[in-house]
């Protein structure tokens, strides 16, 4: 079968179409990302059970800056590099970072970061993971962070617009991104070479007064379908309607629920760094003056 013929997945990713729709967004992005900057919020407290002392900190899929922010207020010593794929998105963030807090700003892709092996010690990324594949996305972040270094980072879960989705099954095109579970994730991460990985769920719930006020909040924070099997046309008025009606079904007490099944992830790079591919191992001389790393006898 040629490469012209062969399936596709219809659930993989256009990632020049998230990046643009992104770039869209970044303007309006922190008056409509309410579930994001909550989400956020855990994720930063969950670094006081860490006794971190970074001496640079990632973060990967930073937006419009505000994790950065808090991660230099936390760790002012520490280089904190805020990397995002969209231009817009790091323009906004430019307004959260000051001279006596400031970041560096980096517009690059987060499963091709231009930083060398082993050199960031801990990686914080606020939902970057649905818009990325997890295999290549963890094996960049375990190819950077160095040993000992920690990754914290959350997901969405598969049970995530649940009603949104079940509204559309009338037809075979993909209409909401596929969201890998807990234990996927889990095994990724082992798979990437990580260690002691540890997740858990917690489940948020936005209310509307209908579908459209969803579809306008989805679009505004730059969540839109960028799956290769969505639809190519515009969605007709009697679809929409058909829609509509079957969300109807979720309706309670007044409203209309979004639900969103977040997961919470942390876990370690190992003492000893990956091998890469020719079989070296890479070890920043830095590590070996600390005494991170030992020879094997």
């Amino acid at each position: 079968m040629s490469a012209a013929t062969e399936p596709r997945d219809a659930y993989a990713l256009d990632r020049g179409g998230v990046r643009r729709s992104f770039d869209r967004a970044s303007a309006g992005y922190d008056e409509a990302a309410v579930l994001q900057a909550e989400v956020r919020t855990e994720l930063l407290r969950r670094l006081d059970l860490t006794t971190l002392e970074p001496r640079r900190v990632l973060d990967a899929g930073a937006g419009t800056g505000h994790a950065s922010r808090h991660l230099k207020a936390r760790y002012p010593a520490a280089q904190i590099l805020a990397v995002d794929a969209a231009p817009g998105m790091l323009r906004a963030a430019r307004r959260q970072s000051s001279w006596w807090r400031g970041f560096d700003r980096i517009c690059a892709d987060a499963e091709r970061l231009p930083l060398p092996d082993a050199c960031v010690d801990l990686i914080v990324s606020n939902l970057l993971l649905p818009w990325c594949d997890p295999d290549r996305l963890f094996a960049e972040f375990r190819r950077v962070l160095a040993p000992r270094g920690c990754l914290s980072f959350t997901g969405f879960g598969p049970d995530t617009l649940r009603e949104l989705r079940t509204a559309w099954q009338a037809d075979a095109h993909s209409h909401v991104n596929r969201f890998i579970d807990m234990h996927d994730m889990g095994d990724a991460l082992v798979r990437a070479g990580f260690a002691a990985p540890v997740l858990d769920v917690d489940r948020y719930t936005l209310y509307y007064d209908d579908v459209r006020a969803l579809v306008r909040d989805l679009r505004a924070v730059g969540a839109r379908n960028h799956t290769l099997g969505r639809p190519r046309g515009l969605t007709g008025r009697r679809r929409f309607a058909d829609i509509e009606a079957a969300y109807e079904r979720h309706r309670h007490e007044g409203r209309l629920p979004a639900t969103y099944e977040v997961v919470f992830a942390q876990a370690w790079a190992p003492l000893r760094p990956a091998a890469r591919a020719d079989g070296t191992v890479r070890v920043p001389l830095a590590e070996v003056q600390r005494g991170l790393v030992r020879r094997k006898p």
